[in-house]
C-alpha cells in the first residue's frame, strides 16, 4: 500500500511522526510499508528488550490466549501470581502491583507514598523529586516530572514535589522537613539525555533518607529489567530502595508495569488502588517469559559485554570526530555531541538507503541509544558504519 492510503488522517495530532507505516519487526531489525528495513536502536523506547517479535513471547501470547484473557483483576489469575512471584524472588521487594504504563506505575508509587505517610509521619505528603527528570504523563507525574515547560502545559499542577538536582545530595537534604514523605528518582535520567545518577549519590541518598524517616523510590520504568546490565538499576550502587516502579522493558514492547514495595510500605486498603486490567493474564505471561529471558544464565552478563563494547565504539567515535565523550550503563547510553546536530542526525539516518537507521535524540546535543538487549556486536558494528555515512554527510 501507498502511504496515503493508510486513514493516518485518523490519528489525533501528538507528535510529528514521517510518513511511514512499521508493518513488521524481528530482533533489531523494522519494515515499513514499503519494504525498506531500518536497524532499530530506540526499540520503542527502551521498550523491546528482547527486539521485535521474541519468539518467546510469541509463544507466551499464543499459549496464554487460548486460556484465559481476562478475569478481571478481584480475582487471582495465575501468571500474575507467577510474575509476581520471580519479580520478590529476584529484588529487594515484598510486594507487587501490577499496572498498564510507567506512569500509571508511577502514580500508584505517589498513592502509596502518601498513604503511608498518612499512616506512620503525621500526614507527610511532599516527595522530593529532581530537576530534568521524567517519570510519566498524568497530571501527577508531570508534576513530579522536572522536564522544562511542564510545569504551565496543564497548569495547575498537582503541588507537593519540590525538585533537587541530581548528583548534589545537599540540594536533597535542604528539601527534606517534616511534609517530605520521600524522595523519588530515575537512577538513570533517561529524557534528560541519560544522566545517571553516581553509584556514591545513590548510597548517600539511601543514608539520607533512613535519617530523616523519609521513603526512597526508585523509577526504574527505563532502567529496569537488564537495561543498565543488572535486573534492576539500584542494584549497581549496592542499596535496596523503599519502592520501585517497572515499565516498559518488562512486558518487551506489551502494556504492562509493576509498582513494587517493602512489606512495612505495603500499606494500601481494598478499595485503595486498582485498575480494569491490572495483573491482565495476558500481559504478565509475557511479562513471565521476558524476566525468563532475563534471568537465563549468562543473559545479564552478555548486556554488560554489549554495553561495554557500544561504549568503546562510541568513545571510538567520539575521539575522532571531536565529540564530548558518552555515558550511559548497560545499553543504555549517549553520545554526547556537544552541539546541537541531534535532530539532524536522527532525520538523515533514517532516511538512509537501502537500509534505515533509527535513533533518538533525547536533546538536541546528544543521542541515545536503546537498542535490543540481545543485539549483537556485529548490529553496533553495522550501526557505527551508518553512523559514520550520516556524520560524513552534515
Amino acid at each position: 500500500m501507498h502511504f496515503n492510503e493508510y486513514p493516518t488522517q485518523s490519528l489525533m495530532y501528538i507528535a510529528n511522526r514521517p510518513e511511514i507505516v512499521f508493518t513488521r519487526g524481528a530482533g533489531s531489525w523494522l519494515f515499513d510499508h514499503e519494504g525498506k528495513r531500518y536497524l532499530d536502536f530506540i526499540q520503542g523506547w527502551a521498550v523491546n528488550s528482547l527486539g521485535h517479535c521474541h519468539p518467546a513471547m510469541i509463544e507466551a501470547l499464543e499459549k496464554q490466549a487460548r486460556v484465559l484473557i481476562n478475569p478481571s483483576p478481584a480475582f487471582y489469575n495465575e501468571p500474575m501470581a507467577q510474575l509476581a512471584g520471580l519479580l520478590t524472588a529476584h529484588s529487594a521487594f515484598d510486594k507487587v502491583f501490577f499496572a498498564n504504563s510507567g506512569a500509571e506505575a508511577n502514580e500508584g508509587a505517589i498513592k502509596l507514598a502518601r498513604k503511608w505517610g498518612k499512616k506512620f509521619k503525621n500526614g507527610a505528603y511532599e516527595i522530593v523529586t529532581f530537576d530534568q527528570s521524567f517519570h510519566g504523563r498524568t497530571l501527577a507525574t508531570m508534576s513530579a516530572s522536572g522536564k522544562a515547560g511542564w510545569d504551565t502545559i496543564y497548569a495547575p499542577q498537582v503541588p507537593g514535589f519540590p525538585k533537587a538536582q541530581l548528583n548534589d545530595i545537599a540540594s536533597v537534604e535542604r528539601l527534606i522537613g517534616e511534609k517530605t514523605v520521600a524522595v523519588m528518582l530515575e537512577p538513570i535520567q533517561g529524557e534528560a539525555g541519560v544522566i545517571p545518577a553516581t553509584r556514591a549519590f545513590m548510597r548517600e541518598l539511601r543514608a539520607v533518607t533512613e535519617k530523616h524517616g523519609v521513603l526512597l523510590i526508585v523509577d526504574e520504568v527505563q532502567s529496569g529489567c537488564g537495561r543498565a546490565g543488572t535486573l534492576f538499576a539500584y542494584e549497581l550502587a549496592g542499596i535496596e530502595p523503599d519502592i520501585m516502579t517497572l515499565g516498559k522493558g518488562i512486558g518487551g514492547g506489551v502494556p504492562l508495569a509493576a509498582l513494587l514495595a517493602k512489606e512495612a510500605v505495603t500499606v494500601f486498603e481494598a478499595g485503595d488502588q486498582g485498575g480494569t486490567y491490572n495483573g491482565n493474564p495476558l500481559m504478565t505471561a509475557v511479562g513471565h517469559a521476558v524476566i525468563s529471558q532475563l534471568l537465563a544464565p549468562g543473559f545479564l552478563e552478555d548486556v554488560r559485554a554489549r554495553g561495554e563494547y557500544l561504549r568503546t565504539k562510541l568513545l571510538e567515535l567520539s575521539a575522532e570526530r571531536g565529540f564530548e565523550g558518552e555515558r550511559g550503563e548497560g545499553l543504555l547510553r549517549a553520545l554526547v555531541l556537544g552541539k546541537d546536530i541531534g535532530p539532524q542526525i536522527v532525520e538523515r539516518a533514517r532516511q538512509l538507503q537501502p537500509d534505515g537507521l533509527l535513533l533518538n535524540s533525547a536533546r538536541p546535543n546528544s543521542l541515545r541509544f536503546m537498542p535490543a538487549l540481545t543485539v549483537t556486536n556485529e548490529e553496533i558494528d553495522q550501526m557505527m558504519v551508518m553512523l559514520r555515512t550520516v556524520l560524513d554527510s552534515l
